[in-house]
């Protein structure tokens, strides 16, 4: 196949136009369909087509790669693009869709005879604008020629977790790490909180862990987009690290483990939604350790 495609982006958020773009840079054809066209009108400067509808976009597509709010919105869609799909299409479904969510999108995969690839990404705005998110993906080895040229369009690097996109090992080994960064998120938020509470500089603490083995890169950055008022635009939006929380907290459930930490992270995610901060960076998690909106 050559390494000039027609791709199909279905989902223009943060994460799904960084690609759409990056894909077009890179010489691929690209289509793009998102529920709310403003989102998507954007892009055709930069020379992506945007479709009407979902089966407009994917029809005659070598690659359709999915990047929606969760796996029922992904289903939905998929369903809608139903009649422009061809036989042996490869979907890369990189939505963070959940462990259970998984057998129904494979499932629908077969019925259509795609060639499926799980393949979610670990990354924010900032990587995804820039083409260095990490993707995680499992698919056959016989089909991944098709899509290497899609995920390096996207990604830095690609991991790949195993031969089936049902058994969905990308997804899980995604949602292991969401848990990584949702937690330590919070927690920023938290000790930020509590430092306001006591009356104590955030940078005397900083400076305190600076260059120790309680330093971290992720810790700064998410504080200094609270400390600086630097919320908007989200490099990941608090309503969608709630939906990725209680993914979490189900599949712990699945699984028999309890996830109390990211119980508590979903909570403070939705609290913070509730008090208006829904669109911002989910560094505004931080707002829910007050009573009203700061």
């Amino acid at each position: 196949m050559t390494d000039k495609l027609t791709v199909s982006v279905l989902g223009t958020g943060i994460m799904g136009a960084a690609m759409a773009r990056n894909l077009a840079r890179a010489g691929h054809t690209v289509r793009a369909w998102n529920r709310s066209e403003g989102k998507a009108r954007p892009l055709a400067e930069d020379g992506v087509e945007i479709a009407g509808s979902p089966a407009e976009a994917v029809r005659g597509a070598d690659v359709v790669l999915t990047m929606l709010y969760d796996g029922p919105a992904a289903l939905d869609v998929m369903r809608q693009a139903g009649e422009g799909l061809r036989p042996g299409v490869a979907w890369v479904q990189s939505t963070t869709a959940g462990v259970e969510a998984i057998a129904d999108l494979a499932a629908f995969a077969r019925e259509h005879q795609l060639v499926f690839f799980d393949a979610p990404v670990l990354g924010t705005r900032q990587p995804a604008e820039a083409g260095q998110l990490l993707v995680l993906a499992a698919g056959p080895v016989e089909g991944r020629g098709a899509v290497t040229p899609v995920l390096d369009a996207v990604g830095a690097r690609t991991v790949w977790t195993g031969e089936d996109g049902a058994e969905g090992s990308a997804t899980r080994l995604k949602l292991v790490a969401n848990s990584w960064v949702l937690a330590v998120t919070n927690a920023a938020g938290e000790t930020l909180a509590l430092a306001k509470a006591l009356g104590v500089d955030p940078q005397g603490f900083f400076d305190a862990i600076d260059g120790g083995p309680l330093d971290m890169g992720y810790l700064r950055a998410k504080s200094g987009l609270i400390l600086d008022d630097r919320l908007s635009p989200a490099q990941f939006a608090v309503s969608t690290a709630a939906k990725d929380a209680r993914l979490i907290v189900e599949a712990g459930e699945r699984g028999g483990v309890r996830l109390d930490v990211a119980a508590a992270s979903a909570e403070r995610f939705e609290r913070a939604a509730a008090q208006g901060h829904g669109d911002e960076d989910m560094a505004a998690a931080y707002f829910a350790s007050f009573d009203e909106k700061a």
